[in-house]
């Protein structure tokens, strides 16, 4: 009888003590933040060196001899660490025609030997490979008490292989928008961009299939701060996507929230009824991931995708999803 009381009383107090405690790790981010909307350049680079293609020496390519995917993440030749491909030149030409190479695959850490062809006076590998991205996107907050970031609010993907890009670091930098090529059904456009990679504003820390995060080091502007919308907040209806389509200039425009989805990365679906930004880009275009959605005054979301047979619609994802990564 002793026995069970003890086990009900330690029962009740770990219950109270998990109703005390869970909403505080539901809820850790913060309820305010500085509002994006800049284009940034992104540039990561690879924790190896990705294997993205294969080409033929004479008859054969020596990397798909070897056994080597696309997909597949180099990061040692004969014990010797490296990561990225001026590493790999290297030691091909230092080397004999035979490497041990040790490679990722997915989770899981293997080993092949790979031959090297010679053609032409040159040791070749027969594989296209890859160690870094660059390109665009759109910041969609700074936490203004911590300094991290929140951006394009999906993960970055290498383009060949489709598939997520692991980074070992990154960072963004200015990038001013020079053209826009419009979208059309089933051919999304894109943003036309200049580059300033040396005025950096901010780390890559994380990759992740809800954005990309960091630490920000550009000068902050608390002018924009903003409430961060609960997920019960959101409504559909009228809403705001704030971007830049021309040089740097953050430009406000109207949408319609069509449909909330809270089981899905795709969480909010919109249309564009904008006619300016309709006129400008027809919808949706690469490099508006990550530009913030503002809903009654407060940020609910940012922009990921396009309806590819619809480009005046797109997709978002909710706000909390993205905030919770900066935890």
């Amino acid at each position: 009888m002793t026995f069970k009381k003890i086990n009900y009383k330690l029962f009740l107090f770990l219950f109270l003590i998990s109703i005390f405690i869970m909403p505080f790790n539901a809820y850790a981010y913060t309820n305010k933040v500085i509002l994006g909307g800049e284009n940034v350049g992104i540039e990561v680079h690879s924790k190896g060196i990705l294997v993205v293609g294969f080409y033929n020496v004479s008859t054969s390519s020596p990397g798909k001899d070897a056994g080597l995917q696309l997909g597949d993440l180099i990061v040692k030749i004969d014990d010797t660490a490296i990561s990225t491909i001026a590493d790999l030149t290297n030691y091909i030409n230092d080397s004999s025609n035979k490497l041990t190479l040790t490679y990722q695959r997915g989770s899981k850490t293997y080993t092949t030997d790979l031959t090297l062809a010679y053609d032409d006076g040159i040791y070749k590998t027969g594989i296209y490979v890859k160690d870094s991205i660059i390109g665009i996107g759109t910041l969609t907050f700074i936490n203004p008490v911590t300094s991290m970031y929140g951006a394009l609010g999906h993960e970055i993907d290498e383009s060949t292989t489709g598939m997520k890009f692991e980074i070992k670091d990154g960072k963004i930098f200015k990038s001013d928008v020079i053209d826009i090529k419009k979208s059309n059904r089933n051919d999304p456009g894109e943003k036309r961009a200049n580059y300033y990679s040396n005025i950096e504003y901010g780390t890559i820390l994380k990759n992740t299939e809800v954005g990309i995060f960091g630490k920000y080091i550009g000068d902050i502007n608390n002018d924009k701060l903003i409430d961060v919308a609960n997920t019960g907040e959101i409504t559909t209806g009228e809403a705001y996507i704030y971007t830049v389509v021309s040089n740097s200039l953050i430009e406000k425009f109207k949408i319609n929230i069509l449909s909330i989805n809270n089981n899905s990365i795709k969480n909010i679906l919109f249309e564009v009824v904008d006619e300016n930004l309709l006129n400008k880009t027809n919808g949706i275009v690469q490099g508006m991931s990550g530009s913030p959605i503002v809903q009654n005054g407060k940020l609910v979301g940012a922009v990921t995708h396009v309806v590819l047979d619809n480009p005046a619609k797109g997709y978002g994802i909710l706000i909390e999803n993205m905030l919770k990564e900066t935890d």
